[in-house]
């Protein structure tokens, strides 16, 4: 897997957009289009069911040396083996921790050859500040514009695209209602990875849209 730092597409694989697709076929395709990072969303599932999946799509991603990302459950990322989790602010924070090694999953995973890394949401620049005093091993800003993952949640804009790019230090992706229609606008704002859900995995040809970020972020 290439370091976070000269990574640039984040993919999902979430289980609210794939229209009755193989989640397993769907990763197949996000990693041959490019995606650099996958990261498994199942929002609402028992966690059982989200181990049994993780570990399929542990097996694709290694073979094409991408970085799979479990979101909100640290313990299945350790139990599975998979080198990231993503955890929003309210999942943190809220919940009284400081630092990433607190996280008892995250604690007892150091201890093996290939340490868990935690992501870790933002909204505002106090967020991210904290992040990163965190230890996250990433950053997502966002979301830029109003998306329907994240109903409720108020656009940041790209005046905090602007902020990240003058003074984050760790690897930062802008996410939220990214398109190949607005995706220059992010660009000249500093961004330089970004996060794609339903873009992507809307399009009918899940590779070719990859392939299609991977060329405009070049």
């Amino acid at each position: 897997m290439r370091p976070l730092a000269e990574c640039r597409l984040y993919a999902f694989v979430d289980t609210a957009y794939l229209h009755g697709r193989d989640p397993v076929e769907v990763a197949r395709q996000l990693c041959a289009g490019g995606a650099d990072l996958v990261q498994l969303r199942a929002k609402g599932w028992p966690k059982v069911e989200i181990q049994r999946l993780a570990e399929r799509l542990l097996a694709v991603t290694q073979a094409h040396d991408v970085w799979l990302v479990i979101n909100d459950h640290p313990d299945v990322a350790r139990a599975v083996g998979a080198p990231l989790c993503h955890l929003g602010q309210e999942d943190f924070f809220d919940a009284g921790w400081t630092h990433v090694r607190q996280l008892p999953d995250v604690a007892a995973a150091e201890t093996t050859a290939s340490p868990l890394g935690v992501g870790l949401s933002s909204h505002a620049p106090a967020q991210a500040g904290r992040a990163v005093a965190a230890g996250a091993a990433y950053v997502a800003v966002g979301p830029v514009y109003p998306t329907p993952t994240k109903p409720g949640r108020p656009a940041v804009t790209l005046e905090y695209v602007r902020w990240a790019a003058a003074h984050l230090t760790v690897p930062w992706f802008a996410i939220g209602g990214l398109t190949l229609a607005n995706l220059e606008a992010v660009l000249a704002a500093g961004a330089r990875r970004i996060c794609v859900v339903s873009a992507i995995l809307n399009a009918p040809d899940v590779a070719r849209a990859c392939r299609e970020f991977r060329r405009r972020l070049a």
